[in-house]
């Protein structure tokens, strides 16, 4: 962690005298203006000093290391002159620190005389002068809490909470809020004009952190202990996303040693998502974090081969994981002969029934695959050595070794535990039909088998095409064979469209560890989609998860909402809809129009988007996407297609398989009845669709609704 990762929890914020309630705005603008400009220069000392290290090993190897060290404390003090370097400030009343359980550091009790009405500025990093004086305070320390948590019926210690407005970098405004008030809570989302209008702010390019914002509902499960693996159903514009990331800064903030040593994971369903979500976490301050889609995780094969529905959900299904570890573990025979090793003058015997007794009983402990095979060597080698020693020899550990080496032992245990490679063993499955039939005995049917098995089977695996699902079951072989080293924590995003066996390997890599489950089973467009939570997270082998439900809207008005909540009722008619804190009546606008109309109306569309400020996308089945590039080319409006990374145009068209986790100030959707017909999810995906716009939805159709829209 950077330098200023420790922070006291009650020491008084320095600063310029308060101007305070009796002063006009100008005035207080003028005073916190000035402390911004004295924090941006104390952060700049901040990083100067880390960069006047020497790095001073006591070797090269531990130098270069030292100088990575170095470099990390230094971006992650870099200063982004577009950000607010803080965003509130709270003022305690005498004693409040206390009533809001901040005034216990890490390091015991904070200074009770210090308690005596501070005030903080709470921002994205801690800073404090060149005195070591706090200017301000992260907004993961337990003395910021109240900004997100207090209310007028519990102020938790506050005498008033300031939001401060920004344009780019630049303090604009501020808005207070008096507790100790007559009246009860009336909710932040209704009363602070700041808040409501960092929400609504257009946005273009990769999305933003949240850090500002954060409701109570979020923060709970933002400071949600290490501990505890957390499951998150969250309606679109819910800020599930936003959350999980944000969890993972603050796990990365309170637990910094646990979460260091054993490594952080961030797990997207694509390039394109990851794109989108690459610049929340180095904003936070937090740069060693890894970010990979499912594929690049799981990515032990070259995949070139795609798989039917059915292959990929059968390969997916987690009957699987026991079709696998029959068809390794079936590689062990009896031993045919007894083991005569030769040591000098002396013979050392092992009968065949012995070695079989060795091998049942480590067959029986469960072992991985490699490990028992090793194990195996050693335990042959054991009993030799017993022999010995009863005969009268001194022996000891290099005796040991020598005899587990030798090669009548090594030839005995090739015999009976052969070596297992995982990309042979997933090859020869699925070429094999008789392996087939035998390791799915009772498991797959006739039907399920055919579908998984390669009807002309590749010469080899280096020629074979490969598909993700066939990647997915050669990590499970791999893990049978050898165990899979665990993570200290990872958040997996759009958890839904995961398949049993996917969510095997993932648990694999948080099995000691926790994790961050994201998802909205409403968004679940894969033909093996989860419609169970519980079950769900039974494959990932966290079953004690925390289920938590987001169904406030906070980006996304109520108008679009309610269009696309009706197809809930056909796609996931256990959910509740997403109420929204939003009201805009011209947020939606649903057109139908004749087919010759259509390009004519929706470059008409586009060119209005470019009018005004935030990104726009066109959403579409994938493959009308070429014919509407075409179009908007004819017509002279710039765009792009999003094919991988996020695109720089403030237009984009969007693929709808693409679209999943994206945001876009102004969507456009074109024909949701070829979205909603292109495959067996298609109202899921359409659903999906209509729910990425965060300001206007416009939906131009020429085609009759889908009956579920009407």
């Amino acid at each position: 962690m950077p330098s200023d990762s420790s922070e006291p929890a009650a020491a008084a914020t320095k600063e310029p005298e308060d101007p305070g309630q009796g002063h006009d705005a100008a005035a207080v603008l003028a005073s916190e203006r000035e402390h911004l400009r004295s924090s941006r220069e104390f952060l700049g000392l901040m990083r100067s000093d880390v960069l006047s290290l020497r790095a001073m090993g006591g070797d090269p190897v531990s130098e270069e290391y030292l100088k990575a060290d170095l470099y990390r404390r230094a971006e992650a003090l870099r200063d982004l002159p577009d950000t607010p370097l803080f965003f509130g400030r709270l003022d305690y009343r005498p004693g409040g620190l206390a009533a809001a359980g901040a005034g216990v550091t890490e390091s015991g009790p904070a200074d009770a005389d210090q308690d005596s009405g501070e005030h903080f500025h709470v921002g994205r990093r801690h800073v404090h002068d060149p005195h070591g004086t706090p200017v301000v305070i992260d907004w993961r320390a337990p003395v910021s809490r109240p900004f997100y948590r207090a209310s007028q019926a519990e102020p938790m210690g506050l005498d008033r909470r300031r939001r401060f407005g920004f344009a780019g970098g630049e303090l604009t405004a501020f808005e207070d809020e008096q507790f100790g008030l007559a009246g009860g809570d009336a909710g932040l989302a209704t009363t602070s004009r700041i808040l409501i209008e960092e929400i609504e702010r257009p946005r273009s390019g990769p999305m933003r952190d949240i850090v500002a914002t954060i409701q109570p509902d979020q923060d709970d499960i933002v400071r949600t202990a290490v501990e505890q693996t957390v499951c998150v159903q969250g309606a679109p514009g819910t800020g599930k996303t936003a959350v999980g990331l944000h969890r993972v800064a603050y796990l990365l903030y309170a637990y910094a040693q646990r979460l260091s040593r054993g490594g952080v994971l961030v797990v997207g369903p694509n390039e394109a998502f990851l794109a989108y979500i690459q610049n929340v976490l180095p904003a936070l301050g937090e740069l060693d974090v890894t970010q990979l889609s499912v594929a690049e995780l799981l990515s032990t094969v070259p995949v070139r081969g795609a798989d039917s529905d059915q292959a990929a959900s059968i390969k997916g299904d987690a009957r699987m994981a026991e079709v696998l570890r029959r068809a390794l573990w079936e590689q062990i025979s009896e031993p045919a002969e007894a083991i005569m090793l030769v040591r000098g003058s002396r013979r050392w015997r092992v009968p065949a029934y012995e070695i079989a007794e060795l091998i049942a009983e480590l067959v029986d402990r469960g072992v991985r695959y490699g490990t028992g095979r090793q194990m195996l060597a050693h335990r042959i080698a054991h009993v030799i050595l017993t022999k010995m020693e009863s005969a009268g020899e001194v022996c000891d550990d290099r005796t040991h070794e020598a005899v587990r080496r030798t090669g009548p032992v090594q030839a005995a245990v090739d015999q009976v535990w052969p070596k297992a490679d995982p990309v042979r063993l997933v090859f020869r499955l699925l070429s094999d039909p008789d392996l087939l039939t035998r390791a799915a005995e009772g498991l797959l049917d006739r039907d399920e088998q055919d579908a998984v098995r390669w009807q002309v089977a590749p010469r080899g695996p280096r020629s074979a095409r490969w598909s993700q699902a066939d990647a997915v079951l050669i990590d499970e072989a791999a893990d049978l064979i050898e165990r899979t080293p665990s993570l200290a924590h990872i958040v997996i995003d759009e958890a839904q469209d995961l398949s049993p066996m996917q969510c095997r390997a993932i648990g694999r890599r948080c099995a000691t560890g926790s994790a961050t489950v994201l998802g909205d089973v409403a968004q679940g467009t894969t033909a093996w989609a989860t419609t169970s939570w519980h079950q769900m997270l039974l494959h990932l082998g966290k079953p004690e998860a925390d289920l938590r439900v987001l169904d406030t809207g906070y980006r996304v008005p109520r108008q679009i909402l309610d269009f696309a909540s009706r197809l809930l009722a056909y796609i996931a008619p256990d959910l509740t809809p997403a109420s929204s804190v939003r009201q805009d009546p011209g947020a939606l606008h649903v057109r139908q129009l004749a087919s010759a109309e259509l390009p004519t109306a929706l470059a008409a569309e586009c060119t209005d988007a470019l009018s005004r400020p935030g990104s726009a996308a066109v959403i579409a089945a994938d493959h009308q996407v070429p014919a509407i590039a075409k179009a908007l080319t004819a017509a002279n409006v710039p765009h792009a297609v999003l094919e991988g990374a996020a695109a720089s145009e403030q237009i984009t068209i969007v693929p709808v398989t693409l679209a999943k986790g994206l945001e876009f100030d102004h969507v456009i959707v074109i024909e949701p009845e070829h979205i909603a017909a292109a495959e067996s999810r298609g109202l899921h995906r359409l659903y999906v669709a209509l729910t990425r716009a965060v300001s206007r939805l416009t939906v131009l159709h020429a085609e009759p609704l889908p009956l579920a829209l009407r």
